[in-house]
């Protein structure tokens, strides 16, 4: 943390369209100085894998238009048996990778600018991981040393059914690469996050320490059930609430 008010790295978990893209959009909205006395949040940058692992199904679609074979990805997927449209990764070796990647950007980040923290900068690391690609354990285990030291986890909370719901609702066909409004198809997104890890990861508590390693990294739940992101005035108050709790763990770290 930053001159006691700022956090340095938040990761950001959740299933897909838990809210954590709305979240970041509310964070944006608000006036700085507001930011960094309410939620501990300085100018901030955002890595999140949804763009690396997109652009790579966009390049497999473009080499196959080529007449070239596919590198990482198919456009189809098996589930129960049976091939059904929608990009896939072959490898599961590729999840870890683009956590790896993530953390690579961040020491890019902090190459070009190493005063970023010291100014009360914070950088979000953006990600969901179901079971059946290893879950957030295994995610957290391919996190740097120097991202985890730094780093404390905001994880958004909805329920499996709530994601496909809300999944469902952002889902714009003419627009999957987008942030707020891409979406899985929902055979897809059962195979890939129906099973998450995070319950057994974190413990039954709201807030506490996720064990990586010789890593503690302080985190707290944001409980998005009933529906909080899709209001700016009831994101704020629980929001606040649970980053202070957050910044007091770290203070304990």
């Amino acid at each position: 943390m930053t001159q006691d008010r700022t956090f340095d790295i938040v990761i950001l978990n959740g299933r897909p369209a838990a809210g954590k893209s709305e979240i970041i959009a509310f964070l944006r909205s608000v006036p700085p100085p507001e930011r960094m006395r309410r939620f501990h949040v300085g100018e901030f940058r955002e890595l999140d894998d949804f763009p690396i692992l997109w652009e790579q199904f966009e390049d497999d679609d473009l080499l196959e238009s080529m007449g070239l074979p596919r590198l990482l990805t198919d456009a189809t997927f098996e589930y129960n048996g049976q091939r059904h449209p929608g990009h896939t990764f072959r490898e599961p070796w590729y999840w870890n990778f683009l956590i790896r990647k993530l953390c690579f950007r961040y020491d890019k980040l902090m190459r070009d600018d190493p005063g970023f923290h010291e100014r009360g900068g914070t950088v979000f690391i953006e990600f969901a991981r179901g079971s059946e690609h290893g879950g957030f354990r295994e995610a957290y285990s391919h996190l740097s040393q120097t991202v985890l030291k730094r780093a404390v986890t905001l994880y958004i909370d909805v329920t499996w059914e709530e994601s496909l719901r809300k999944n469902r609702r952002r889902y714009n066909p003419d627009k999957p690469d987008s942030i707020l409004e891409h979406g899985l198809e929902d055979l897809k997104l059962e195979k890939l996050y129906k099973e998450s890890d995070w319950a057994e990861f974190a413990g039954p508590a709201d807030s506490g320490f996720l064990e990586c390693g010789n890593q503690r990294v302080p985190f707290g739940v944001f409980r998005n059930m009933p529906e909080k992101t899709d209001d700016p005035a009831k994101i704020a108050p629980h929001l606040e609430a649970v980053m202070k709790d957050i910044f007091r763990l770290a203070k304990e770290r």
